[in-house]
């Protein structure tokens, strides 16, 4: 992977265009009794208030927006967890062409059920057991289909690069900018914007400890490989970063810090308790590695990137009463 071949800013600024009077532009809220307890000034980018509730929806219609009228007619196909199954199932809506999503059989009922409302046709796969790039690729094959994956694609890291580039338009520079990671499409989109708009910003990316592949492999300098983590952020349990995405990250990205399932519940129950958010799991990983580092980054400005509000009243209820006390 050359680096000639990696999206680049100005693809985010054509897909910010793309994109706009489909995507929400979502807020940027603060905490005043955050802020004095980490002893920084904390801004939170809530992609949890997004259409389908993610910030996967910014990357899956830049991507559905390039298809050519041939391509839409026969439609896409994609693999996910569940918010970018739903983000390319309302995008395919939204644009008039057939979804079929591949998700895996213990996706949340709520993600599973949203991607069906759209439209889209379900295909579930063992998470555990099957390989859903290789069950996307013979679909798309065999049927004719565009394959749209979740994070390695330049029309998709650009997407998801817009909700960075919305931060810093709207809050100026920032010290440090702590992203979410999985396989590192809102990551990479997320270091390109920093790169052009805030050139001094530290960038980390920040994913579960179960999961470390993006530390491990940013640190060898080579993708790692993994088996599937077992951790509370489902949206984040890939078993490694993207040809395209690990391009970027190794350039750009400053550093990839992890988080205990116990400090999700924790970020969790802050952001219901004091801010009135609901956040699933993954979402929070941002707020998790802001927590970590607030004592190295006293007086500086944080951003941090909420990036889905996707889960389950039942299992949100349930984590929160596993966490309690940590408010």
């Amino acid at each position: 992977m050359t680096t000639q071949t990696l999206p680049t800013f100005q693809d985010v600024q054509a897909a910010a265009q793309r994109i706009a009077g489909h995507a929400n532009r979502t807020p940027v809220l603060t905490s005043r009794t955050l802020d004095e307890q980490l002893g920084a000034r904390v801004f939170f980018k809530c992609e949890n208030l997004q259409r389908i509730g993610a910030f996967k929806f910014r990357g899956a219609f830049n991507a559905l927006s390039r298809l050519d009228a041939a391509q839409r007619r026969a439609g896409v196909v994609a693999f996910s967890s569940g918010n970018h199954a739903q983000a390319v199932a309302l995008s395919a809506r939204l644009l008039g062409m057939p979804a079929t999503i591949l998700m895996p059989t213990d996706a949340p009922p709520a993600k599973l059920a949203a991607t069906r409302g759209y439209g889209a046709n379900v295909v579930l796969y063992d998470r555990y057991t099957e390989d859903r790039e290789q069950i996307g690729r013979d679909l798309a094959q065999g049927e004719g289909l565009a394959l749209i994956p979740p994070y390695d694609h330049p029309d998709v890291i650009a997407g998801q690069g817009t909700a960075a580039m919305e931060l810093f338009e709207e809050v100026g520079e920032l010290d440090a900018l702590f992203v979410p990671l999985g396989g590192g499409g809102l990551l990479s989109g997320s270091a390109l914007a920093a790169r052009a708009l805030a050139p001094r910003c530290k960038v980390y990316g920040v994913e579960p400890e179960a999961g470390n592949d993006g530390q491990r492999s940013f640190r060898s300098g080579e993708i790692v490989h993994i088996e599937t983590p077992r951790t509370i952020a489902d949206g984040a349990q890939t078993q490694h970063l993207g040809q395209h995405t690990f391009g970027i990250i190794r350039r750009d990205v400053d550093d990839i810090l992890t988080a205990t399932d116990d400090e999700l519940v924790a970020c969790m129950a802050y952001a219901a308790a004091r801010m009135k958010l609901v956040l699933e799991p993954t979402g929070c990983l941002g707020f998790a590695g802001a927590r970590q580092l607030a004592p190295q980054l006293q007086g500086k400005r944080l951003g941090v990137l909420v990036s889905g509000g996707n889960v389950d009243l039942e299992r949100f209820c349930s984590l929160l009463g596993s966490g309690q006390g940590l408010v």
